[in-house]
């Protein structure tokens, strides 16, 4: 760009030369020199201020003098074009030629002293950059999706990014070193790859050599670090940390706290390392999605796929990969070699299924106090949703939690480790509820290490679709055995099993029957789980195991029975038999366990008095609700009577036939004075319209309370409420808003869902309230509310609502306005909102009489709105949508106009709709229509 500048001002110069030969020619070039008069300037203003954002605010005095004579003429330029301006201005007053020439003539002077200082700055320049580092040192990085929004990033001091090898962390720390944006918002971008043998030295001495700074003689911590601050004052810095594998003190090192402009973006593999350096921000950098994985495998093959015999195995490669980006890119290079023979692929694929080793990780691994409980994970498949409860439970029955006896105690102490494998990067949570999952490639490598671990074999075969059981060998062998989810149909009927601790075969759900010898050797096992099965009995072998602690037999649908010999397992801790046909008198010997799991219809033959309380030992009680049969309610009555004689309870799942009988326990039971008790109550009948909408919730776990086919308020429930998380009211009569109940007892609400409630006018009274409501609120779920009319009615104190998250309304008549005057300001922190079959909404945001920042809703991440056929507008005015990624649009067909424009929504990337819909919309300009097309899927 350069050269070609300095080619054009040779030009310009010739041309000036040919000119001065007549004065006469002046008046005629007048517009010729002051275009390039203008554009000489132009450059020279542009090249100074590149020179000026370089360097920052040190200057050579060479450098110095040069800017000195670049503004002095750019102010004489500015004086020339003021003249010119003027004379153009005016071209009916009688100008003599020979002012004209005069003019002309000292244009292409200046423009000649113009030339001159352009040279001068650009012969220069490469000396002056030398003397202090590039402001950026572009890296070799392959690219990532472009993020418009990138700089947002670096808006907090300190960025912490996380997650396990090979996911990417050091590609998107290359890319966010390179983005243009970034360049422009740094004077430097300082780039360290922290070694697992770092110092504070070598930290500076690293930064030093960036910086170009003199290193010579030996100088100590504290010296350097001020020498590194001084260096950094005044300039706008950002520092790139990877691979960090221990907590860095970077006041220390850099002095940071007393650099103010200075910002910081780290990478570890460790998550706890981000919070120790005190990250403002943590990002969590996945595995790829199976479609993203298979996407990238294409791009980085640079070749088709030549059939779908082929693709078919390219799927199955990628998956292998566990959607590592850093090993997908390196197979994809290996299979660029196969072409089209697929016998190639089938044998590359099986190498591929052989390796199990990731670099760096096995070193992790192997000096993990809590070794073991990362390994059982590997009993599940890879990429599966493993239930924590669940987990926890096994842990507990294997022994891996020590020192613990009671059940809460071990699952708070399994949380512990659950939270340092995540943080390690080991496992990670699933968006599906209470689960976490392990990425396919650690899978495979724990497998690999319980195969060279002496007493610790596995044979793991979840979801491979097996018919037939393994080999004898293989199952005697193993000291914990997962065959779930595949098609068996028949088990061994003579085993030689004294390791076995686990034995996982649920949901094979063609097997029927269990041999009658195949428990004989299995003295040790600890976990059986036989649930979604189609067992009908265990046989009497079951007996010989004696050291059981978990058997799980929940949803085996034509189970009826257990066998006598069920009173040897005297260590049995927890029984789980949910959606059987088992009956509460066949279990009635199990008076040692600790956690009961048993369905309502269990009590259909009724129960007789001490038969429940005979469990002194019982700390978790669950009777599930699944069967809506009126019938069975009845026979609560007396199980609620025995469940209050249970002193050692800490958690209970239980339904109340009516609020006297909550009120009955509430007063009664020793356990609910106990401050640690949790409970998941129902109150009143359930019919089968009920929408189980609290039980999919992430807050299933904690203190629920939900009121069916109920009437009016009680002093109970108000209690109750006071200590309730997730609150259900389900066709509850009586009461005109969840106010009638005390807006006081809502406090530490984090759930509400409010169903098929006929008299419910408003959800939240606010006239003559003065302090927040519903402040920890986080989902609020409205469905089939005939006569709901607002959701806030009256003033809005400061902070009610403050933490919501996700507002869902569907199948509300009556209402036509969400938010009410006051109520939007509340919402920073809303990230889903859904609106469907409300027939009377005709504006989402109604902007009339309320006042509010473009900056409204900043978290918003889904729109979703279906069936709305009043609707007009989402908003009248473009808010900044700075978080919203999906909208949803179906059945709308009076919206017309979207709120977007080309600068706000800068992360939408999903737009969903009908077709007819979008092609009916009106766009003020054809740009914002091009611009959200590519990311519509119309149907």
């Amino acid at each position: 760009m350069a050269d070609a500048a300095e080619v054009d001002l040779h030009r310009v110069g010739r041309s000036l030369l040919t000119s001065v030969s007549s004065i006469i020619a002046f008046p005629k070039d007048l517009k010729r020199n002051y275009k390039m008069l203008t554009e000489g300037a132009e450059e020279l203003k542009a090249l100074k201020y590149d020179i000026l954002e370089r360097r920052g605010h040190k200057k050579s005095p060479a450098t110095r003098e040069w800017m000195d004579k670049a503004e002095m003429i750019s102010k004489e330029v500015n004086e020339l074009e003021a003249k010119y301006k003027d004379e153009m201005e005016h071209p009916w007053r009688l100008v003599h030629f020979w002012e004209h020439s005069y003019l002309s003539k000292v244009m292409a002077k200046k423009h000649n002293q113009v030339k001159s200082l352009l040279e001068a700055g650009y012969d220069n320049r490469k000396v002056w950059m030398e003397e202090l580092p590039e402001p950026v040192r572009e890296m070799h990085a392959p690219k990532i999706k472009d993020n418009s929004s990138l700089h947002k990033v670096v808006e907090d001091v300190k960025i912490g990014i996380w997650g396990t090898l090979g996911t990417g962390k050091t590609t998107v720390m290359k890319n966010l070193n390179n983005h243009q944006d970034i360049a422009k918002m740094f004077d430097i971008v300082i780039w360290v790859t922290v070694s697992k043998e770092w110092s504070i030295k070598k930290l500076q001495d690293a930064i030093m050599q960036r910086l170009k700074m003199n290193m010579e003689g030996t100088v100590s911590i504290e010296e350097n670090s001020q020498r590194i601050s001084e260096e950094l004052r005044g300039r706008k810095c950002l520092i790139l940390l990877d691979e960090v594998y221990d907590s860095i003190d970077l006041h220390k090192v850099m002095g940071i706290d007393d650099n103010q402009e200075s910002k910081v973006v780290l990478a570890s593999r460790i998550r706890d390392i981000c919070k120790d350096m005190e990250a403002d921000e943590l990002i969590n950098v996945k595995p790829l999605s199976d479609h993203e994985a298979f996407d990238m495998f294409k791009e980085k093959l640079g070749q088709s796929i030549y059939s779908r015999q082929i693709e078919r195995v390219a799927e199955q490669v990628v998956r292998e990969c566990g959607g590592l980006p850093h090993l997908i890119s390196n197979v994809a290079m290996i299979f660029r070699n196969k072409g089209e023979d697929i016998s190639l692929w089938i044998d590359g694929l099986k190498h591929l299924q052989r390796w199990e080793d990731i670099e760096g990780m096995d070193h992790v691994i192997e000096f993990l106090s809590f070794k073991a409980c990362y390994l059982y994970c590997a009993l599940f498949p890879g990429e599966y949703d493993i239930d924590v409860d669940y987990l926890l439970e096994c842990w507990k029955a294997e022994g891996f939690i020590p020192g613990t006896v009671a059940f809460r105690d071990a699952r708070h102490q399994g949380h512990v480790i659950l939270d340092d494998l995540i943080n390690l990067s080991l496992l990670e949570r699933s968006g599906k509820g209470k689960c976490v999952k392990m990425n396919r490639i650690l899978r495979k490598m724990a497998l690999q290490i319980s195969l060279q671990s002496d007493g610790s074999k596995f044979l793991a075969k979840p979801c491979e679709g097996l018919q037939d059981f393994p080999d004898s060998k293989e199952w005697e062998d193993a000291s914990r055995i997962s065959l779930m989810n595949n098609q068996l149909c028949t088990l061994p009927k003579s085993l030689r099993c004294c390791n076995l601790s686990t034995l996982l075969l649920q949901r094979n759900n063609g097997l029927i029957t269990i041999p009658l010898s195949f428990f004989d050797s299995m003295y040790n096992l600890r976990v059986l789980d036989l649930h979604g099965t189609d067992i009908r009995s265990l046989p009497p072998s079951i007996s010989n195991s004696i050291d059981l602690r978990g058997l799980y037999l929940n949803s085996c649908t034509s189970f009826t029975g257990l066998p006598d010999t069920i009173r040897e397992l005297k260590k049995l801790e927890l029984l789980d038999i949910r959606g059987t046909k088992i009956q509460f008198r066949r279990i009635e010997s199990l008076i040692r366990l600790k956690c009961l799991r048993i369905p309502l219809s269990s009590f259909s033959t009724g129960i007789k008095l001490g038969s429940i309380s005979a469990f002194v030992s019982l700390e978790e009680f669950c009777v599930d609700d699944e069967v809506s049969v009126e019938e069975h309610y009845k026979d609560l009555k007396d199980v609620t009577k025995e469940v209050i004689t249970l002193k050692k309870l800490t958690y209970l799942q239980f339904c109340f036939p009516s609020v006297d009988f909550l009120s009955l326990f509430v007063l009664n039971s020793p356990a609910w004075k106990n401050s640690s008790f949790s409970f998941q109550f129902s109150v009143g009948y359930r019919d089968s319209t009920y929408s189980h909408f609290l039980e999919s919730s992430d807050y299933r776990s904690l203190n629920c309370l939900k009121l069916v086919n109920g009437e009016g308020t009680d002093s109970v429930i108000a209690k109750v409420l006071t200590v309730t998380d997730a609150f259900g009211l389900i066709n509850h009569k009586g009461v005109s808003t969840l106010s009638d109940f005390g807006i006081q007892n809502m406090k530490n609400m984090l759930v509400c869902s409010v169903e098929g409630c006929n008299e419910i006018s408003t959800i939240i009274c606010g006239d003559g309230v003065v302090n927040s409501v519903l402040e920890n609120l986080d989902i609020l779920y409205i469905k089939n509310v005939p006569k709901l009319r607002s959701i806030w009615q009256g003033p809005v104190p400061e902070r009610s609502l403050a933490q919501l998250t996700t507002l869902t309304l569907t199948k509300c008549p009556e209402l036509k306005k969400i938010f009410s005057d006051g109520m939007i300001q509340q919402l920073s922190k809303l990230q889903h909102l859904r609106v469907e079959e409300c027939h009377q909404i005709e504006e989402i945001i109604d902007s009339e009489n309320q006042v509010f920042e473009v900056n409204a809703l900043p978290r918003l991440k889904t729109l979703v709105l279906i069936d709305l056929p009043k609707l007009r507008s989402i908003w009248v005015d473009s808010l900044e949508w700075p978080s919203l990624q999906r909208i949803q649009i179906g059945m709308c067909y009076m919206l017309t106009r979207l709120p977007f424009n080309n600068t706000n929504a800068t992360r939408l990337s999903h737009i969903e709709g009908q077709q007819s819909w979008w092609e009916a919309l009106v766009w003020e300009d054809d740009a914002i229509k091009q611009r959200l097309q590519s990311l519509c899927i119309l149907n």
